[in-house]
């Protein structure tokens, strides 16, 4: 057979598919070694002779087929043991991936076959990230997280606890916040040193009461024991009710009626401790040798004295022992110690009750308080009731 009869056999060959071989078999292929085209030569001008175009082809993708059936096999087999390997670690390899790996050269893939040491692949910023994480070494001293305050003491640390001192008597200790009692002393301050502010009450004949006072809403005088718009020795206005000391007084008594609900049998907290809404106040700094005689509460109006609406006292700066009883003998008197903090109502059946100072306890109240404010050595007492 000469060359173009050869070449009109082999015409329907000539497709992308097979034009490589049709390449070799006509000897076209110099890069081919020689034994491999002196064996397929042979056979494709046998198939020319005795075999149809279809059965040609079929003879030569044959083997093809078969080789490809193999490695996908073998890429099913390497599948499974691979994820057997995979299976207690957190990554994980597509299906895809592997077999792309065991695919053939001829295939245009690179033959890289899956093993024990398979290695995850990762994106580019994955890569970046893991770049990024420290190891830690052994030898590293992790520290602690940095506290910017300074660690409170068991001293700085106040417990709020709550007293039944009587029927309609509650004492909460340690009451008002740190924060709240540098706002009272400031507060106390800037009214106390303005019109109206503190000075030293006495009497016609000399004699001075062992405290400094200042009156808020309206004023108290200590000698005809009457309220009234203006001070006698001075004509000057009181200062008003600041609103936070309101608040405080209002926020004082529901707690309280929420203790007097939780441990108290009471058919009705408001007869056993009445609310009110404070509009006078009486400021009393007490100095180290500071006092207050036994007394009573009686010079409100008759509406608030029926009503029985409770006296609220605050007590910040130095501890004071507070006495306390229901006969004017001072002797059969209670004793309680009020520390800075700490805020005392009386009301309801206690309401009249007889109460004095006894005496300042020195050097009591929180140095942090003292630093903070400036406070001088006493105790500065606040006394709420409605007119």
């Amino acid at each position: 057979m000469n060359s173009s009869t050869y070449d009109e056999v082999f015409t329907p060959l000539s497709v992308n598919k097979f034009k490589h071989r049709a390449r070799i078999a006509l000897g076209n292929c110099p890069k081919q070694k020689p034994e491999m085209a002196q064996n397929v030569i042979p056979l494709q001008r046998e198939a020319s002779l005795t075999c149809s175009v279809e059965e040609l082809v079929d003879q030569i993708i044959g083997p093809l087929q078969r080789e490809v059936a193999n490695l996908i096999t073998c890429s099913k087999l390497k599948l499974e043991e691979a994820l057997n390997i995979r299976s207690h670690r957190e990554a994980s390899i597509s299906t895809c991936d592997l077999y792309n790996a065991g695919l053939a050269t001829s295939f245009k893939k690179k033959q890289v076959y899956p093993s024990k040491n398979l290695k995850v692949l990762q994106t580019h910023h994955e890569q970046q990230e893991t770049k990024r994480i420290p190891k830690p070494f052994s030898s590293t001293k992790i520290d602690k997280p940095f506290d910017i305050c300074s660690p409170q003491t068991s001293e700085d640390l106040v417990e709020e606890t709550a007293l039944v001192l009587g029927p309609g008597m509650i004492l909460l200790k340690h009451y008002i916040p740190f924060l709240e009692q540098v706002n009272i002393i400031s507060k106390c301050r800037e009214l106390g040193c303005g019109p109206g502010g503190f000075y030293r009450p006495g009497y016609n004949d000399g004699a001075k009461l062992h405290r400094y006072m200042m009156c808020l809403g309206l004023d108290w005088n200590p000698q005809t024991k009457s309220y009234g718009e203006r001070r006698c020795h001075d004509n000057a206005a009181p200062p008003l009710l600041p609103n936070e000391f309101i608040s405080l007084v209002c926020r004082a008594l529901d707690h309280s009626h929420t203790l007097i609900e939780r441990n108290l049998k009471v058919d009705n907290v408001n007869d056993a401790l009445p609310k009110m809404s404070p509009d006078v106040c009486i400021v009393n700094f007490y100095p180290s040798n500071g006092r207050v005689g036994f007394h009573q509460d009686r010079y409100e109006t008759q509406e608030s004295l029926d009503k029985r609406l409770p006296v609220v006292s605050f007590s910040i700066g130095d501890s004071a022992e507070f006495l306390y009883g229901e006969q004017r003998d001072v002797n059969k008197a209670k004793s309680v110690l009020l520390e800075s903090g700490d805020v005392l109502i009386f009301g309801g059946e206690s309401r009249h009750i007889y109460h004095g100072v006894k005496a300042i306890v020195p050097d009591t109240a929180p140095p942090v308080l003292l630093e903070k404010t400036g406070l001088k050595p006493g105790r500065l007492n606040l006394t709420f009731r409605k007119y």
